[in-house]
């Protein structure tokens, strides 16, 4: 009864909820950002939705543009900003994320949405993390987000497919909140970005 109906009913309130509490916040980094990212506050990428379906996801751009003969460093570090890491810091990149919610193709909580070029690498097992939406923040998320392996997070967006449920989605979003409250397992100077994926070795 809960999934996926009244999930989606409660997604459609709180993000426009949010969306309103928080356009003051959101305009203000918008309008830095115009400023520090010369005119492009917004970073928009194709991403795996439910059943691998893909969608643009909005973010708050925090890293400078890749130039033409750096196509390998995509995750370096070197490209955060100094804005853009203090709003990586605050998790306040994922704000925007709000807007996926309430448009339908993301959940306020689900696995993840990753790259679309990891589509043809995931096992079967860990195909299952596609069939919910995925989520601005989900189990994997609060078990360690970037300090655990690709493995482990895979099987953690695993368990929660399966053991899906309103107390599970109110639980991990009050651990997301003392999470970014305490700053534990947010993008750090030293592991800002995790290495690319290669599929499973």
């Amino acid at each position: 009864m809960y999934y996926p109906y009244i999930k989606r009913l409660l997604d459609f309130i709180i993000s426009l909820l949010g969306l309103l509490m928080l356009s003051p916040l959101i305009l203000l980094i918008v309008l830095i950002l115009l400023f520090v990212n010369n005119g492009k506050p917004f970073f928009l990428q194709l991403r795996p939705g439910i059943n691998g379906k893909p969608f643009k996801i909005i973010k708050f751009k925090t890293m400078s543009d890749l130039k033409l003969d750096d196509s390998n460093n995509e995750h370096n570090i070197s490209r955060i900003t100094k804005a853009g890491a203090f709003i990586r810091k605050y998790s306040l990149d994922e704000l925007l994320q709000l807007i996926n919610v309430f448009k339908g193709d993301m959940s306020l909580v689900g696995p993840r949405p990753l790259l679309v070029e990891y589509l043809p690498l995931y096992n079967n097992a860990q195909k299952k993390r596609h069939w919910v939406k995925p989520g601005i923040t989900g189990w994997a998320q609060v078990k360690g987000r970037n300090t655990i392996s690709w493995n482990q997070k895979f099987e953690y967006d695993v368990w929660y497919v399966d053991n899906i449920s309103f107390i599970l989605d109110v639980k991990i979003l009050l651990l997301t909140i003392l999470k970014v409250v305490k700053k534990e397992g947010v993008n750090t100077d030293q592991n800002v970005t995790m290495k690319a994926w290669k599929g499973n070795e």
